[in-house]
């Protein structure tokens, strides 16, 4: 993985987080224990903190960075979906921030919520716990339903598993040129669905 010092900064990697080959860790970065780091993620880290608690995952494409002297969080079972950016913000335990989305400085978001794909978080924002917020600029919708709560969870484990498959499967290979004898998705071990 491409990971930078900046000013003598070091990111600061658990033996049991998996960051993808192509994702770039610079400066002030803390990964601890079972985070996943999605291919082409950026943590840049270079005017103030980066903090991916335990468990969380950031997927493909994200960025994350802040404003000088600022930290962004990502408490506990943080699930940052694709392509999502994040600047300066605070993210809480186990939310869901869905695919696209731009959280902004200083906005926190509460415990167990659902920022729902494509949507924008206003600076200094506080979206409270256990709810569904979407839209630009973001809105409460509704309250979650706990069957929500728990299938935000489901998902997020997954990606817990995929850090220890990833640790001991992900290798680069030559692709092969033909169908036969060959594995497919049905030997995955993932059991996450919509609903």
């Amino acid at each position: 993985m491409p990971c930078y010092a900046i000013n003598n900064v070091i990111p600061v990697v658990h033996p049991n987080a998996f960051v993808h080959p192509t994702a770039v860790l610079i400066g002030d970065v803390i990964l601890e224990e079972g985070v996943y780091i999605g291919p082409f993620a950026s943590l840049r880290a270079d005017f103030g903190q980066i903090h991916v608690c335990k468990n969380s995952n950031v997927q493909d494409n994200c960025v994350i960075h802040g404003f000088p002297k600022s930290i962004t969080l990502i408490e506990e079972y943080g699930h940052i979906g694709h392509a999502a950016i994040l600047h300066g913000c605070t993210i809480g335990k186990n939310v869901l921030v869905g695919m696209n989305s731009v959280i902004l400085d200083e906005a926190e978001i509460g415990e167990n919520t659902i920022i729902g794909a494509n949507s924008t978080v206003k600076a200094k924002a506080v979206i409270p716990a256990n709810v569904l917020a979407l839209g630009s600029p973001a809105k409460v919708i509704r309250d979650l339903l706990e069957q929500e709560i728990e299938w935000k969870r489901n998902g997020t484990n997954e990606y817990i598993h995929l850090v220890q498959r990833c640790i001991n499967t992900l290798r680069e290979v030559e692709p092969l040129i033909s169908l036969e004898n060959r594995l497919d998705f049905t030997n995955f071990k993932a059991e996450h669905k919509l609903y």
